[in-house]
Parts: C-alpha cells; structure tokens; sequence
C-alpha cells in the first residue's frame, strides 16, 4: 500500500471550524486494495453488519434501519455497544429543489473485511452517494463517511440531514441484572456541534455529529418504538461541477460516563483514517494466516472471509471480559458449545487471542457460577447467565482444551484449565447419570422438548472427554486418575457401538429412554411432521409407534424417531467402528438438501435433493425444517475420518452454496439466507476438515513435533497452506499430485520442530518421512 499524506483536523480547529472540512483520504481511496464483494439486489431489504469487538451496527443492505430480531423483539438491528444499545438507525435525506430524497433505497451494496458501502443515484438532483461505514478497534463509536458527487457540468447546492434515532435501551435479561430501561433525553452542545442523549435514570450516552458545521438543529421524537429520541442536524453542501464532497460522522457511546462518550467521539473524528489503515493491516494479517490456495476457487474465497467473520463475532465488555459471540443480530453474546465448536477452528486459522480470551470467560464464569465444573451454556453481555450448561457442554469443554494444548503445547494452560475439566467429569457421572451405566442424562444439542434422556451426542462427546481427559491427566502425572478416565472411555465406546446403534435403520438412535417417552415424542413428531407435510415421516413414525406397542419393554431402549444430525457425532469423533460407520454415512445421505444436512431429519422430503432457493422460515422464529452449517460441518469431519475426502468435498460444496448467497462475504447459520447473518461455528465446518483433514496437519506442540498426513479430494491436485501457526512454529505445506504420485513441500520458520510426513505408497500402506529443519519434501 503506498503511503497516505493524511490531514486531519485538530480538534481545536475542528470545534472552531465555520466552513466544511474536507477530509482528503477518503474510504473509497483506502479501501482500494482490499477483498470486496457486491451484493445481490434480490437481497437489498435482508440484514448486513460492520463490527468491532465493542460496538457493531446492523441494517439493511438498501441503506435502511428497520426494526428486526426476535431475541429482543424488533430491537436486535442497530448500533450496539453491549450491554446497551445506542442507536436503532439513522436517516439521512438531501433536499434540493423543494425536494426531499432519503437515503433508504440503495441500488448496490458492498462489503468489505472491515467496512462496507452503501450506493445511491439521485438522477434528478444529478448526485451519486456513496454512504460508508467503519468501526474502529477496541473503540465504543462508528465512523460514517458520505462520498457524494455532483455529477452534473455546473456547480450544485443542497442541505443535508442527518437524524439519529437514539435508544438508550439494556440487552437482553437488563432487569435480570437491574438494567431498567428509561426515557431517553437529548441536549444540543453548540460548543461542539454534536448532539448528546441520556438515559435519564442510567449513565448510558451516545454522541453524535460531524466534520461539517451544522446550520440547523432540531430536536424530533423518534419513528421507532421505545424510550429513544431523535436529533436532526442539517448542513448546507456546495459542490463544484464533476467533483465529490466528502462529510464525516461519528456515533460514539457510553455505558459509564458522558465524559468516555464524548472523548471516544472526538477520539474517532481525529483518528479515523489511520485507525481504518490499521484494521486494513491487521486483516490482511488475518488473510495470511492458514492461507488456503486450492483449484476450487469459491470455497477458496468463503475461507478466507469466514477469517473475517470470525473476527467480527469477538465482543468486548471490560467489565466482564472477551470471547466470541454465537452469531448476529440475535445471538450476540457468549455461549459455551457455540464456543467449543468454533474455537477448534479458530486454532486452525491462527486467531489464538479470541480462543484464549473466551475460554477464560467461560472457565471463570462457570466456576463463579456452577463450581463444580459444569459449564455454561448462555451468558448476555451484562453477566446474567441464561442456562446453566447443557449436558454436552461440559465433555466438550474438556475435549476443547486438549485440542488447544495440541495446538500452543504450554503446560501451563493445561494446569490451569484441568481441575475445571476434572471437576466436570465427577459431576457428569456423579450427578447427571442416574442408573450409573455411564450415559449422563439430560439435554444435548437438539433442543426438542422432552429430548432428555440419554442422548447419543451427549454420550459420544463424554466419551471423547474422558479420553482426551486421560491424556491430559498422564501429562500432569495423575496416573492413576488417567488409568481410570482410559477405562471408562474404552467402555463408553464400546456401549455406545453396540447400545446405541440400530440395525433396522443403518443409523446409531437419536436417545435411550423408556417407551413411555418414546410415544409421548413420536405423537409430538407425527404432528410436525403432518404440519410440514412429510407423509412419509409420517408413516415411519405411526410405524414406530405401533412397534413399541406391540413389543412393549420395561427397561430403556435405544430409538430412532427424529434421524437428528448428532446421530453422526459417533463419526465425527471418530469412534464408530469402521462398518458401523459406513453404513451410518450412506445413511444420512438421505437427510440432505443442496445446501447441506438437515437438524431433524424427518424435516426431510422427496423434494429434498431437488429444492434450491430461500429458506421460508416461520414468522416466530424456529428452526423447524431448518438445513444448518453445524450438521453439515459435522458430516465434513466425519467423512473425512473414515478416508472419504471426496464425499466430505460434497459436503462442503453444499454448504458453500450458502456463502454470500444473501450477505455477501458471510454465511448464515440456517442455510441458506435464514436466522443468524454470520455465525462462529461455521469456522469449524471448514478450517478444521481444511486444514486438520484434507491437509492433515497434526499437531504436537508440546514436543515441537506436526505430523502432516494429506487426505486431499481426487480433484485438488495443486493445493497449499501457508503460515499454519502452531506455537512459536509457523508451517507452510504445498501438495501437488500427477497421476498417483504426490509431492509434498514442507516449510517452517523453526528449524528446531520435527516434521514427519506420511504419504500413501503403491502397495497400500504409508510412507514416513520425518526430520528437523526449515525445509522438508518428499514422494510417495
């Protein structure tokens, strides 16, 4: 990038100013160089976010606020600077000629890593807008810039308004923690030319204004429902024939002080561009990063900007700490299972900050809160945890901290996170498993009322934990306390291939439970599925039911009613035995769509493989019916473990369809253009398979040792994957095949970490290459 002659203002001069101020570096200027992707006009009135890890906004891509979300209902769109929000959206109109245009209609949307554009054509005031915004790192404020040129021969003059909508309003469960909402008040500074708004009863504030001299304000009350009130400021712009003014605002906020609310908002004018040079340089950075070079260039380019999506979920509070949220606008706060899931893939991609930060929020709260090792699920952004933890999130924790150690080998961090885990696993057996068959009991990932039982992902994932467990243990010599987590994963896994696994459908069961509860679900699930007009759910199910009538059992039993995605989790941990998950593969071939795997399968119809296009979800938000990135992310992994890359390929090409399929550069959580706009765990469907499977990267930092065992798709026969950071180490691999020889080029920056390369040979088996030193190569 070349260097920027910047001038800005001081803030003296910009208070003291009596005429416009023109900014020369414009974001049209800076953002040249950088990934873009334009929109699509059918998707102009769906949502779009530019976030920082303090405040975020959400609108339409047309440039328009509407009131949108359900979490809190019609309040999740706007800007945020959690636990408050402050703004529901703003209205920009010019008036020329006795005519009044609103800037609600854009034509083109545009998004970028770290900021996005919003494009207007005014054809009879002869202007072209183009509204930008930005949101600066560790920052409480937005920055606005409006590029507007005059696209006519003569010299043209018009007032511009500029009204925002303030609502100085609690996130979700505010009462919980005595956030008590209020009626908002406003109060024009002269001195600054900026307004300020209040929330009577609570020190919550935001500014707002701009670079320009304003010549007209006017308090107004506000177009949206609650406690908020409007500011107006008007400006006079002249602009000369063929040329483009540009004008800056910034929104800034407070939940401690006015004083924080305007400095942060003086703070922003002044430093805005070189903070938008900064983030630029900080995302390339995160381009870098596990930079994926493959023949498939789309899933390519959805690598990459899930980096970016990543970094957009990470949600600051000070007061109570940092990690990633689950998605936005209606997920944005902190979960525990959302967490275990992405922070994988976030290892993966070399964002190690967020993962650290996160699970020292989730480790921290969950002790405060539960103190025997249980982890949360759901915590808001003002500390009030929703949920206690669900019974997976717990042996998920567990197998998240021995996948991290893999990854930065630091003892220390075992030490500090495994009496959370050793805690966590006496409760799942001491507490959560009533009849001590080593099955804990209660809900899993499938939030379907009455689901609580034994449930097979529950049962899959503390099997996972109580061997990951005993590898952690050996390490901090606890070797007895090692030999007895060994045993008991050595038998979870044979109970689970042999309890849960049903022969008549191919498919390990979605629970244990009694016959009692498996007829109360089934006449749920009938009624879903006539809802939904399933017929042949139908019939499975009236089937089933009168199966278990006419051999009724006294004692639990495995049952398949709901063919759930966590059915597959036996496969995506890897402990299926080898037949068992084949033929439970093809199985689940059945519940799919072309955009990936169905929640619960009997949402599934004939028309399933054929379907293309939006997902019509409910008025009331549901995910009934619902295709999701998590199941098809799971599927990914667990074709993969069982040497099927290329039907893993497939997998992944369904789930990519949904990338930018309504926001451009995100993908949504139900695919394809349903619930959340951008969501953590979709980084684990690709960054874990990517880099973990297909590019086979294994690593052992704790002994400075990666093995690399490519299981690479038939048809990506020129692939690489630069700057893996594992550690102090960063590893670069670069795969190419002809024909049935494969050449693999290893490159490190640590000379001292041993590389050992596992290639397939002619006769079957596998060749081992293994040395030290910045560069390795081998053949098969």
């Amino acid at each position: 990038m070349r260097p920027l002659l910047i001038c800005i203002c001081s803030l003296f001069l910009f208070i003291s100013c009596t005429q416009t101020i023109s900014t020369p570096a414009t974001l049209d200027t800076l953002t040249k160089e950088s990934p873009r992707i334009q929109g699509e006009n059918a998707y102009l009135e769906s949502p779009y976010v530019t976030a920082g890890d303090r405040v975020y906004m959400v609108g339409h891509q047309n440039g328009s606020f509407p009131e949108l979300g359900w979490h809190i209902k019609d309040e999740m769109g706007g800007i945020w600077n959690h636990p408050i929000k402050l703004i529901d959206g703003f209205d920009i109109e010019i008036q020329k000629n006795n005519t009044t245009v609103a800037l609600d209609s854009a034509h083109t949307f545009t998004n970028y890593p770290y900021a996005n554009k919003h494009e207007y054509t005014l054809q009879e005031q002869e202007l072209k807008v183009d509204r930008w915004q930005f949101v600066p790192d560790h920052k409480e404020g937005i920055f606005i810039q409006l590029a507007i040129r005059n696209t006519s021969n003569t010299e043209t003059s018009f007032d511009l308004a500029f009204t925002g909508n303030v609502d100085l309003r609690p996130t979700w469960l505010g009462k919980e923690t005595n956030m008590i909402d209020a009626q908002d008040i406003a109060t024009y500074d002269a001195t600054t030319d900026h307004w300020i708004m209040k929330d009577q009863n609570n020190p919550w504030f935001v500014s707002f204004g701009s670079d320009h001299t304003s010549i007209k304000q006017k308090q107004k009350k506000s177009s949206y429902r609650g406690m908020g009130v409007a500011g107006e400021l008007a400006y006079h712009i002249s602009i000369p024939a063929k040329s483009t003014e540009t004008i800056n605002f910034v929104i800034a906020g407070s939940y401690i002080s006015k004083e924080n609310a305007i400095a942060t908002y003086q703070d922003i004018h002044t430093s805005a561009i070189k903070d938008i040079q900064s983030k630029k340089q900080r995302y390339a950075q995160l381009a870098k990063q596990s930079k994926l070079t493959i023949p498939d260039k789309d899933i390519q380019e959805t690598f990459e900007w899930l980096k970016y999506n990543s970094d957009w979920l990470v949600r600051t509070v000070p007061e109570i700490g940092s990690g990633i949220t689950a998605g936005i606008p209606d997920y944005p706060w902190w979960f525990g299972v959302d967490s275990e899931y992405a922070l994988k893939g976030y290892m993966a991609i070399g964002q190690t900050e967020p993962v650290y930060n996160t699970i020292q929020l989730l480790d921290s709260v969950s002790n405060a809160l539960n103190g025997n090792g249980r982890i949360i699920h759901e915590m808001s952004t003002n500390g009030k945890v929703f949920n206690p933890g669900n019974i997976n999130e717990t042996p998920q924790y567990a197998s998240l901290i021995w996948e991290v150690y893999q990854w930065n080998g630091d003892r220390t961090f075992l030490e500090r996170y495994f009496p959370t885990i050793e805690k966590g696993l006496d409760w799942l057996l001491s507490e959560k498993d009533a009849n001590n068959n080593l099955f804990p009991d209660g809900f899993g990932m499938m939030e379907i009322h009455g689901l609580d039982s034994e449930m097979i992902d529950v049962a899959v994932y503390t099997q996972r934990a109580f061997d990951d467990a005993a590898k952690m243990a050996s390490i901090l010599n606890k070797n007895e306390l090692s030999k007895r987590y060994e045993e008991i994963a050595l038998s979870l896994k044979a109970k689970i291939n042999t309890e849960f696994w049903s022969e008549d459908y191919q498919s390990y069961a979605d629970f244990i439970g009694t016959d009692t509860q498996a007829l109360h679900l089934i006449e749920d699930a009938i009624v879903r599925a006539d809802t939904l007009n399933k017929p042949w759910a139908v019939a499975e199910l009236k089937s089933t039911q009168q199966a278990i009538k006419a051999n009724p059992s006294s004692q639990p039993r495995p049952f398949v009613l709901h063919h759930n995605w966590v059915v597959n989790t036996p496969m995506e941990m890897g402990i299926a035995d080898s037949t068992k998950a084949l033929q439970a593969l093809q199985t689940a071939e059945k519940f799919v769509n072309p955009f990936g795997v169905f929640v619960t399968g009997i949402d599934r119809d004939d028309s399933a493989g054929k379907d293309d296009g939006s997902f019509k979800g409910s008025k009331i938000f549901s995910y009934t019916g619902a295709v999701m990135t998590l199941p098809t992310g799971v599927q990914i992994v667990a074709e993969n473990n069982y040497g099927r890359p290329d039907q893993a390929l497939n997998y992944l090409k369904r789930m990519n369809r949904t990338f930018s399929y309504a926001f451009p550069g995100s993908m949504y959580e139900v695919s394809p253009d349903y619930g959340m706009i951008t969501q953590a765990w979709n980084i684990y469907g690709y960054a874990v398979p990517i880099v973990q499977q297909f590019f086979g990267v294994q690593p052992n930092a704790a002994q400075k040792k990666v093995t690399i065992q490519p299981q690479m798709p038939s048809t990506w026969n020129d692939a690489s994957l630069e700057n893996i950071k594992i550690a102090d180490n960063e590893v670069s691999i670069y795969y190419t095949k002809t024909g049935s020889q494969i050449h693999l080029k290893v490159i490190q920056t640590n000379p001292e970490w041993e590389i050992t390369i596992e290639l397939p040979s002619q006769d079957g088996n596998s060749k081992k290459f293994t040395s030290k030193g910045l560069t390795q190569e081998a053949h098969n």
